[in-house]
């Protein structure tokens, strides 16, 4: 069993195998998210506009090659504005992470970052390590849905039931734990819990990964 980003869970389940159990909830639903692209006063820039106008002198860093909002999210909707991200840009890279896609934007070292503002940025924000003012969003994406835990469909069908009912059941059984982690991104883990998920959740980022180039995704 593991535990999958959805960009991660749709190239897992190019081949079959995977069985979809579980999501972070809020109020009884799937959590969601949104990508963001942004920049840093410094650069003057205001507007994808901008970003369009000013792409050959600008640098761009995505978080992570396998990010869901830190990559292909934003890889793609840079693609369907005319901007290639591996040609229309000055520099384009990645920066390894989320936090580290955004601390190179706001010290200036590079101009054009790509993330989640619902966890990374805001989750740096609550810890003061970036402050009001000091990023500013250009593009946010529709909602996501939120990672995804998945077993192996070759496991006996009970014991999978029942590593499903122990997530549902993890913010009663435990709450103690299962806040230590949700609060490391989420301010309000008395509001959350696991809830079930289906593999069709995830079909719209299945469609918006197959229309990028060299991505190549099982119809």
């Amino acid at each position: 069993m593991a535990q999958l980003t959805p960009f991660a869970y749709i190239l897992a389940t190019q081949q079959p195998g995977l069985t979809p159990i579980a999501t972070l909830g809020l109020n009884g639903r799937p959590t969601l998210y949104h990508s963001i692209i942004f920049t840093n006063p410094g650069t003057g820039i205001k507007t994808m506009d901008d970003v369009k106008r000013r792409s050959k002198s600008l640098t761009l860093c995505f978080a992570d090659p396998a990010s869901t909002s830190g990559h292909l999210i934003p890889r793609a909707y840079l693609t369907s504005i005319g901007l290639d991200p591996d040609k229309a840009f000055k520099e384009t890279m990645f920066a390894g992470s989320h936090a580290a896609s955004i601390l190179s934007v706001k010290s200036g070292k590079i101009d054009i970052g790509c993330s989640t503002s619902d966890l990374a940025l805001n989750k740096l924000m609550r810890e003061g390590a970036v402050k009001p003012g000091e990023i500013i969003t250009l593009w946010t994406s529709p909602p996501i849905v939120n990672d995804v835990i998945t077993v192996r469909n070759d496991l006996n069908k009970d014991f999978i039931k029942k590593i499903q009912n122990a997530y549902f059941d993890a913010s009663k059984d435990d709450f103690a734990s299962f806040s230590k982690f949700v609060s490391l991104y989420y301010p309000h883990p008395e509001q959350m819990s696991y809830v079930p998920v289906q593999d069709s959740a995830y079909n719209g980022l299945r469609r918006i990964a197959g229309k990028i180039k060299d991505l190549k995704l099982n119809k």
